[in-house]
């Protein structure tokens, strides 16, 4: 899933992803809530940055580093992401001015 930023859908992008298998699947304009990754920038904010008083850059960086670690060892791959949803293969128009 990725947002609808230009170069997501460029000719060599989408020649990639056809032949890596890789479908695109665009979150709707002003819909950052459904893209994955806004999720796991507000965990990071959440665990590592919310109430916190760093006494430097380094000690920020490295408690962010941390909870990045500690995340990626307790990761699971995502699959299966909207089977049979609409956001796949929608039957309405976009609201377009």
């Amino acid at each position: 899933m990725c947002d609808n930023y230009g170069p997501h859908g460029k000719a060599e992008v989408v020649d990639w992803c056809t032949d890596h298998g890789i479908e695109l699947v665009y979150t709707p304009t002003n819909a950052s809530w459904l893209n994955w990754i806004e999720s796991e920038f507000t965990a990071v904010r959440y665990f590592a940055l919310n109430g916190s008083d760093y006494p430097s850059h380094s000690a920020q960086q490295a408690a962010i580093a941390g909870y990045i670690r500690w995340r990626n060892q307790r990761c699971h791959p995502k699959r299966h992401f909207a089977i049979g949803s609409k956001i796949r293969q929608p039957d309405y128009l976009p609201n377009v001015a």
